[in-house]
């Protein structure tokens, strides 16, 4: 299994390029099952966890081509709408193939979901928005089974709680639905938006995506496009809070700045100098550490829980001591103790996290527990003192694009070994 070696306490310089985002591409590609005819994207980022979706898609009929960022997926016949375990498993986001499988053919069969482990992440409110649509939907065996006798049709769903996932997933089933879907306390991600604005271009009426209110008027089809992925707002925000970690200067392109809703607050309050450009923005430390922040995640625009580790590992060597609280997923501070086999003082109790900030990191071996403990893991590295070796950074690869690369070339001392 691969490791991460870094030798860590040089400042960082130079510009990074940022990917499309993850999180958008993995649903958009997922909205290629609800057409027959090509659908194109551009800036979609090379993760394992786009190949392991491309493996499932064609498992159901979807023709893929492409190179460099860009993909063409083609569904002119859906072949099966069977979604196996070992494929479902390895990530969540493949779950999603289920409102679109049912709302094309009236039927599927889809394992339920794995993924990093992080907490529970039922997906009981995505089944129960189908339900309310007209879907009959068994548990049997670890398997979704669900179908629609008389199609999908529109229906008023209140989420009981602000639900990324489920809102995209219902948007998607939605838009071939007989009559209007309105989805209450719907998400607000910028993914959200985007997902949308793609299946606007593919003929869907959605109107209030980036509220919390959102109408979708169902189609009797929909029809290809072109569609550019935005930019990685979680990859934007660790590159920017590893000056923290680090000092120095990056220049971070092929993005924009307000994608970070309350991060952005967060940071400068911590002493980031934020410098808006066309295509991007500079980031760099104020002074010698960080000052302490305190923090509490929060659905969008609130802080994000996907950069929550990122910024323990800005804490961790700030002046002061800050506290963490952590409201969407349990389980999500299995990075705090291999901050602290590097000298970090962090004391977790539940949701909250105290960080007592120190004045240097050491390097020390370290284990990676999921894709975003991962990246504050090499935040750390960067900034510590001596070697670092981080292991099981499989993690990585699923949502970090060209890590090592776009690091070195800023003067990181980064080389991924096998044992």
């Amino acid at each position: 299994m691969d490791k991460l070696a870094i030798i860590g306490g040089r400042e960082l310089y130079g510009d990074i390029p940022i990917s499309g985002a993850k999180n958008s591409a993995l649903k958009i590609m997922v909205a290629a099952l609800l057409t027959d005819e090509p659908l194109a994207l551009k800036n979609v980022p090379e993760l394992a966890d786009v190949a392991m979706l491309k493996k499932l898609l064609a498992q159901h009929g979807v023709q893929l081509s492409g190179q460099d960022n860009q993909l063409t997926l083609h569904t002119k016949n859906i072949t099966s709408t069977i979604a196996p375990y070992d494929l479902v498993r390895k990530m969540r986001a493949s779950f999603n193939v289920l409102g679109p499988l049912l709302a094309r053919e009236g039927n599927a069969k889809v394992s339920l979901p794995g993924g990093c482990a992080i907490g529970s992440r039922p997906v009981d409110l995505h089944l129960k928005a189908l339900t309310a649509m007209g879907a009959q939907i068994d548990l049997e065996d670890g398997y979704v089974i669900a179908s629609t006798p008389n199609g999908l049709t529109g229906a008023s769903i209140s989420f009981p709680f602000v639900s990324v996932g489920a809102t995209e997933h219902t948007m998607m089933a939605a838009c071939l639905a007989k009559g209007q879907t309105v989805l209450k306390n719907a998400a607000r991600e910028p993914e959200i938006i985007d997902l949308a604005q793609c299946l606007i271009k593919m003929g869907a009426k959605i109107d209030g995506a980036g509220t919390s209110t959102i109408t979708i008027d169902g189609v009797d089809r929909l029809n290809g496009t072109t569609h550019q992925i935005l930019p990685d707002r979680i990859e934007t925000g660790a590159y920017a809070m590893l000056v923290g970690a680090t000092g120095g200067e990056l220049r971070l392109r092929d993005t924009d700045i307000t994608l970070l809703g309350a991060a952005q607050g967060s940071m400068e309050e911590a002493g980031l100098i934020i410098t808006p450009h066309d295509d991007g923005f500079s980031v760099r430390r104020e002074g010698e550490r960080c000052r302490a922040v305190n923090i509490v995640t929060e659905p969008y625009p609130g802080f994000p829980t996907d950069l929550q580790a990122s910024f323990m590992a800005m804490m961790v060597t700030a002046e002061g001591t800050s506290t963490i609280k952590e409201t969407i997923f349990e389980n999500r501070y299995m990075h705090a103790p291999e901050l602290s086999r590097m000298g970090a003082k962090i004391s977790v109790d539940g949701q909250n996290a105290t960080v007592t900030g120190v004045s240097r990191l050491k390097g020390a071996p370290v284990m990676a527990t999921d894709l975003r403990a991962s990246m504050s893991l090499v935040m750390a590295g960067l900034g510590a003192e001596g070697q670092t070796m981080i292991n099981r950074v499989y993690h990585l690869y699923r949502g970090f694009e060209r890590l090592e690369q776009k690091l070195s070339n800023c003067g990181a001392l980064i080389k991924r070994v096998s044992e």
